[in-house]
């Protein structure tokens, strides 16, 4: 049976709204699952979209970002540095090419078991607590824990989709 697993010792309302990112952070997983190195950087048939690498690269950062939101303080330098930016000059994912399936999955993981951190203190009433967003937006964050889930299901598409091209392309 399909359901979401609920942190006993989180805030139930909390619970339910990190059981979706959490479900969806195992799903991602499965997913790129034995993704080999030339996998992981192949930008499409053309050479012109985001690879997995970026994709995963850019799910980590942008995770990041709302962890340290949720703490009501920036990213510090030394992570910004290590994760690097959410966008490049031209407004576009980082093109990346560093780094194993296995470290970005790694290093996302920090960033996963960061976000379980910030979570678990959280109560009801701070789930309406407004932050800094976008382009001097700001977000409740209820709305920024399940956006951390949508996001996530949203490049998954992309990466199912690369995953599909990169096995025509090879044959397989």
């Amino acid at each position: 049976m399909k359901d979401l697993y609920l942190e006993r010792d989180m805030n139930p309302h909390v619970a339910i709204l990190y059981a979706t990112v959490s479900d969806t952070f195992k799903r991602l997983r499965d997913l790129v699952e034995g993704v080999g190195k030339e996998e992981l950087y192949y930008k499409g048939p053309s050479n012109d979209e985001n690879s997995i690498g970026q994709l995963l690269q850019h799910l980590a950062v942008v995770d990041l970002h709302w962890v340290y939101r949720l703490k009501g303080v920036q990213a510090p330098l030394v992570l910004q540095e290590k994760y690097g930016p959410m966008l490049d000059e031209k407004g576009e994912l980082p093109n990346i090419t560093k780094g194993s399936l296995q470290e970005l999955m790694h290093d996302y993981q920090d960033v996963h078991n960061m976000f379980y951190n910030e979570c678990i203190k959280l109560i009801e009433t701070d789930l309406t607590r407004e932050v800094y967003y976008e382009k001097a937006e700001t977000a409740t964050i209820r709305w920024g824990i399940w956006h951390i889930a949508d996001h996530s299901r949203y490049h998954q598409a992309h990466i199912s989709r690369l995953r599909k091209l990169y096995r025509q392309e090879i044959n397989i």
